[in-house]
């Protein structure tokens, strides 16, 4: 399985401000058009097989997971 990690610009027409785009981006609803994403950049990973435990699938360890997969190379 991959996981894509995307760089999205948003034009905030109705000024929800920071918390709020990031809301709307996950709950995915768009009212009103009231915000418009551009995906700029992709990144991909594989993340082999998906399962109930997957790190990505835990609050507790998805950050971490997330930060091991997409590290800049130093």
């Amino acid at each position: 399985m991959k996981a894509y990690k995307l760089t999205v610009m948003v034009l905030d027409f109705d000024v929800v401000g920071g918390e709020g785009i990031k809301q709307m981006l996950e709950g995915a609803r768009y009212p009103n058009h009231c915000i418009a994403p551009h995906v700029e950049e992709i990144e991909v990973r594989d993340i082999g097989e998906w399962n109930d435990d997957h790190p990505l699938n835990k609050r507790a360890t998805f950050k971490a997971e997330f930060d091991r997969l997409f590290a800049k190379p130093e």
